[in-house]
């Protein structure tokens, strides 16, 4: 395992040329559907942020992995049923296409989720 990369370019010069394409495809599509978030580098891995951590992604050895924590993944098992997935990750193998619509929408679902449980605890 590399050491906590410094930045989410430093992440991506780890991996092949292929699979940096990959990531930044992920990483655009994250970008376009959370443009308010902030990247940053979490548990080793680039990932987007608001008032929590909403989404992780990560280069492994035969898949992209998708983190968008257990909520991210439980709340869209119906459209998954083609991937991988475990409590909180899901794995997109190398050679499929990445699903830009899917993660979208993951994304979207865990940003309206990470607002609602700060609206939540500003009310208290």
């Amino acid at each position: 395992m590399h050491p906590k990369p410094s930045s989410i370019e430093e992440y991506f010069s780890w991996f092949s040329p292929e699979i940096q394409s990959k990531l930044q495809q992920i990483r655009q599509i994250l970008k376009k559907a959370l443009p308010e978030a902030t990247e940053v580098i979490s548990y080793h891995m680039p990932a987007f942020r608001t008032s929590e951590v909403l989404v992780y992604y990560a280069a492994m050895k035969n898949h992209l992995g998708f983190y968008p924590t257990s909520s991210g993944v439980s709340n869209f098992k119906d459209l998954l049923g083609g991937y991988e997935t475990g409590k909180g990750v899901i794995q997109i193998p190398y050679e499929q296409e990445i699903p830009q619509e899917l993660i979208t929408q993951i994304a979207l679902f865990r940003k309206a989720e990470a607002k609602e449980k700060q609206e939540r605890k500003l009310k208290k």
